[in-house]
């Protein structure tokens, strides 16, 4: 199955997957939210997702097919090249994550192995997961969103973990008011309004987990 937003890409794709011996696509998608349906009505064998969709994101997508048992594997499929990406798919379940301009014969393999139960990574991408994993929480956050400060990225991930400003101002021992500050400094760089909407944006990228 493939999800992406592109009409001309997917149906290149499609034809490069079609034509390969052993593959068939038998489900096409262009929304987050189509994700589920089309999964349980086609029951494909692998999902190749791309990482930015209308209605939010290939990685929440991702997340909610992993927590389905038995789920799909998922191979990213996206023009995102950067770090934060690449962690955030590894943190949603994804099995596999290719940069678009990968050739024809790099993206079947992919397509193949990860339909096959293995992992597969781009060549230049697979250099960089051993450090990216290797990381502590609050490096990740900063990763993921590099407009926040190292105190930012540490108040926003236990934001999203559920804790409120009193519990975060005992757990960073600062004052409560302080807290506040850091979390209206959050919602301006994140271009958020609500706790509620930081702490999806948060979870979306793989933030809040205990």
């Amino acid at each position: 199955m493939i999800v992406d937003d592109h009409p001309l890409f997917r149906e290149g794709l499609k034809a490069a997957l079609d034509s390969a011996e052993g593959i068939v696509v038998v489900a096409e998608a262009e929304r987050a939210g189509d994700v589920p349906e089309a999964v349980a009505r086609h029951r494909p064998d692998m999902v190749v997702m791309d990482l930015s969709l209308p209605d939010g994101s290939g990685l929440e997508a991702t997340r909610r097919l992993s927590a389905d048992q038995p789920a799909p594997p998922v191979l990213m499929l996206t023009m995102a090249d950067d770090d934060g990406s690449l962690l955030a798919a590894l943190q949603a379940g994804a099995r596999g994550y290719l940069v678009k301009g990968a050739g024809r014969e790099e993206v079947l393999h992919a397509v193949r192995t990860v339909a096959a139960g293995g992992a597969v990574f781009g060549a230049d991408v697979a250099e960089r997961i051993t450090t990216l994993l290797a990381g502590a929480r609050v490096r990740e956050a900063g990763q993921l969103f590099p407009a926040l400060t190292a105190r930012e990225a540490e108040v926003l991930d236990l934001v999203a973990r559920g804790l409120d400003n009193r519990r975060i101002a005992r757990e960073l021992v600062v004052a409560e008011k302080t807290v506040r500050n850091h979390v209206t400094h959050i919602f301006e760089k994140l271009h958020v309004a609500t706790r509620a909407e930081a702490v999806a944006r948060a979870r979306d990228m793989g933030l809040g987990d205990s």
